[in-house]
């Protein structure tokens, strides 16, 4: 099958690279009008060439900028039937070791800019029918580790606002769905530089150690979860979340 999306018109945050610009890749082969943002401007051209679709500088932290991006996509397409949140940051540190500033940083990129998104999308994908937002949450959201407060603190409300969201969808209009997305550990290039630049060279093993298939998540797996979600064969499911963790949360 090469048209489970076919015209329908998404976008997706942080697309420039990682799991954003594969998710655009497997959209876009699926019959799908992608337009992809990022606040990196030199990598989203480069990611707009090789993918051959519209690209917008975002930074989905600022609202004036969202509602730009949502009238540009109007007056360019006139729908949106896919949302999807993907922009987002690492964050470490244990609750005494992370300051404030820090924890105000990783809520405004993984938290916040997913509520902007989705309460200035809504309006014209209600207007458009048939759509799915699809927030990218974490493992980290669900299980929490003792180093990552922030983090663990803005996937975790990611996880819970995707249902709010859902059910307001659900009460407003019946064509709209949300559901979150719950990746393990995956192969992109950031966890790929982190695995290198850690000061334990057994970072990797230790990783793989904790997941029931004994490798880590590549960005296709990702991709493919939210390509289901995309599409109308997930048409009855809003609300809940997709885990993508090779049998973590199952031990």
């Amino acid at each position: 099958m090469s048209d489970r999306l076919k015209d329908k018109v998404g976008l997706i945050t942080g697309a420039a690279q990682g799991l954003g610009k594969e998710m655009a890749k497997v959209m876009i082969a699926q019959g799908a009008n992608i337009v992809i943002t990022d606040i990196n401007e030199p990598i989203l051209e480069e990611a707009a060439k090789e993918l051959s679709c519209e690209k917008i500088v975002l930074d989905v932290t600022k609202e004036n900028q969202w509602k730009s991006v949502i009238s540009q996509i109007d007056k360019q397409f006139g729908s949106l039937n896919i949302l999807v949140n993907n922009a987002g940051i690492g964050g470490g540190g244990d609750v005494e070791h992370t300051d404030i500033d820090s924890w105000h940083q990783v809520h405004s990129v993984n938290l916040d800019s997913v509520f902007l998104g989705c309460k200035y999308a809504l309006p014209l994908m209600r207007d458009s029918g048939n759509g799915s937002i699809i927030n990218i949450s974490s493992m980290s959201g669900i299980v929490a580790s003792h180093n990552m407060s922030a983090y663990n603190s803005s996937k975790a409300a990611v996880r819970h606002l995707s249902k709010s969201v859902a059910l307001h969808c659900a009460k407003s209009t019946n064509t709209v769905r949300c559901n979150s997305i719950h990746p393990v550990f995956t192969r992109t290039a950031m966890v790929q530089s982190m695995i290198d630049s850690a000061p334990d060279r057994n970072i990797e093993e230790k990783l793989v150690k904790q997941i029931p298939l004994r490798k880590l998540a590549e960005p296709i797996d990702i991709a493919n979860a939210a390509l289901f979600l995309a599409s109308d064969e997930s048409s009855f499911i809003t609300g809940t979340e997709l885990i993508v963790d090779g049998g973590l949360s199952a031990t």
